[in-house]
């Protein structure tokens, strides 16, 4: 019996590949060119991490994580998202200690137990950053301005960005009053999660899905945070806007934006594209290093999703690019020349060419099909005379035009007339 992969996993088949290494390419330039460093973290990490960091409140600590007790008894989780295990990192090996701006990124897979749909699956894959260490609303539209241009530099077309302040603990609590003052008439009208929510956390019931919960919001006239906010979060909150007003990046204000994630303080974002929903988001967290044992150290950083960003390309009509073509196909004519076949492959490799053969034993016109099915530019034959004269005969495809090149001139022979397009006489 085949034995299949998991529910809400997938193979990127090497077509597919190609797409999602141009995207990786795209990401791993815009990092380059706004400065920030890649850091590696594992893919789990202790369940307090998550549950402390996260927050006990949220959808991903309460229903969506991989959580395991491992041999020696310690629970582990399954990174459900890059930014916790970033500020772990930061903090446990002192990166603080140097002063100034940590401006670091990361690539790779997630974890969240969830109900699989189209770029949406149990694991899947994030790009994203984090700036440590800067407090003013300059850094916000930095990093806003960053997660919008990445998606440029993907292709991907009309993404918008959605901002709001969630305020700090200063103003959180007296928003806690008045939604608990509204909203405690109407407990019985909330789903199981938000009466829970409720008392945790309020701010949180923003984030339910369930239409009725947001009727309910409505209904009772519960305030935004951001119609409570602080002279400094609102102080906060106008400077970012001025920024990106000044950098042309556009946006719009979406007051019952508050993410999915506890940690978040004062500037929060969603980048959403029409048809796809959300394809990345971010915000700031002011008081997550200190949560996890570092010292107070403001940050701020976002995560994309590059499942979701291939959906919105797709809608465009994206198909990604073609398969590289060879620079040279070795062709065997007869058995005598595999010796010399394989060193000549072996030096084009080394020479930085891009060259193959055939490992089936197949006819030399079979070898011929295969070499302009991989669309090869050259191909170079081998046989009984070759390798008694020492030499090479190399055809270019496109032409049919061919040469006799003596063996050690060959790979020069060849990079001189890949850059001129036809054989040099």
């Amino acid at each position: 019996m085949l034995t299949q992969r998991p529910r809400g996993t997938f193979d990127i088949l090497p077509e597919e590949v190609r797409k999602w290494q141009r995207l990786e390419q795209a990401t791993r330039l815009a990092f380059h060119h706004y400065h920030y460093q890649e850091v590696r973290t594992p893919v789990f990490e202790h369940t307090e991490l998550f549950s402390r960091g996260v927050g006990d409140t949220t959808d991903i600590v309460e229903k969506e994580m991989y959580t395991f007790v491992d041999r020696g008894d310690r629970s582990l989780t399954l990174r459900p998202e890059g930014t916790a295990g970033v500020v772990r990192a930061y903090v446990e090996n002192k990166l603080y200690g140097a002063g100034g701006l940590s401006k670091l990124y990361y690539m790779g897979p997630m974890f969240r137990y969830e109900k699989p749909q189209k770029g949406r699956n149990r694991q899947f894959h994030q790009y994203g950053c984090e700036a440590l260490g800067a407090e003013g609303p300059e850094i916000d539209a930095e990093v806003i301005s960053l997660n919008l241009d990445i998606l440029r530099q993907f292709g991907v077309e009309r993404a918008k960005v959605e901002l709001n302040s969630v305020g700090c603990p200063v103003c959180r609590p007296r928003h806690k009053e008045l939604m608990l003052e509204k909203l405690m008439p109407h407990r019985d009208q909330l789903c199981t999660d938000c009466q829970k929510r409720l008392e945790k956390n309020p701010l949180r019931i923003f984030d339910c899905k369930n239409e009725q919960c947001h009727a309910v919001l409505q209904e009772s006239g519960a305030p935004t945070i951001l119609q409570a906010l602080c002279d400094d979060c609102k102080t906060h909150f106008d400077g970012v806007q001025s920024y990106l007003d000044q950098m042309d990046v556009p946006y719009v204000i979406n007051e019952f934006l508050v993410r999915g994630l506890d940690y978040y303080t004062r500037t929060a974002w969603e980048v959403t594209v029409e048809g796809v929903g959300t394809v990345a988001g971010g915000g700031r967290y002011n008081g997550l290093v200190e949560q996890i044992g570092g010292p107070v150290t403001p940050g701020i950083g976002f995560a994309g999703s590059y499942e979701r960003a291939l959906v919105a390309l797709e809608q465009q009509g994206f198909q990604g690019d073609a398969p590289d073509a060879l620079d040279v196909f070795v062709a065997v004519a007869d058995k005598t020349a595999q010796p010399a076949a394989m060193a000549l492959l072996y030096a084009l490799r080394s020479a930085g060419l891009t060259a193959d053969r055939d490992y089936q034993g197949r006819s030399l016109k079979s070898q011929f099909k295969t070499a302009d099915r991989e669309a090869a530019k050259f191909v170079a034959v081998l046989g009984d005379a070759e390798v008694q004269n020492k030499t090479a005969t190399l055809k270019q495809l496109a032409t049919g035009e061919q040469q006799e090149v003596p063996f050690e001139q060959v790979v020069d022979f060849i990079r001189k007339n890949l850059s001129k397009g036809g054989l040099a006489q």
